[in-house]
């Protein structure tokens, strides 16, 4: 009995001296009002931890002055036989990759894609245009 009777005074005295506060989040990250000092710190561990490699698979590979220069011929070319079709006239365009034939039949337009490399094709049927007049 008297064991107890210690033990709860000493849990009284002991839970009358515990205070609590409020718990107040402090960001590590300066992005996010951190401490501007720690950026180089997370930097170096970001850049320690990243094993993510660029691709090397070329295809950001610099175009030559001729491969620009054609790629802008046919981009233009295209261009105007799009704009000849809505005055109603019909085309085609022949390049290195594909054939490009555009018909225009009384407001329905179709556009038909044939890769030479392949052979196989693609139809665009567009239906309802109103001509330029």
């Amino acid at each position: 009995m008297k064991g107890s009777i210690l033990a709860l005074a000493c849990l009284m005295a002991i839970s009358a001296k515990v205070s609590a506060s409020e718990l107040v989040y402090t960001p590590i990250n300066p992005s996010f009002g951190g401490n501007p000092l720690n950026s180089a710190h997370l930097l170096g561990v970001a850049n320690a931890i990243n094993d993510h490699k660029a691709p090397d698979d070329g295809l950001l590979d610099e175009q030559s002055d001729l491969e620009r220069l054609a790629a802008s011929l046919e981009s233009r070319l295209i261009s105007q036989l799009l704009s000849d079709v809505g005055n109603g006239n019909t085309g085609q365009l022949v390049t290195n990759d594909f054939v490009l034939n555009i018909v225009d039949n009384n407001g329905s337009l179709v556009i038909q894609i044939t890769d030479k490399e392949t052979g196989e094709s693609s139809t665009i049927q567009v239906s309802g245009l109103v001509p330029d007049l």
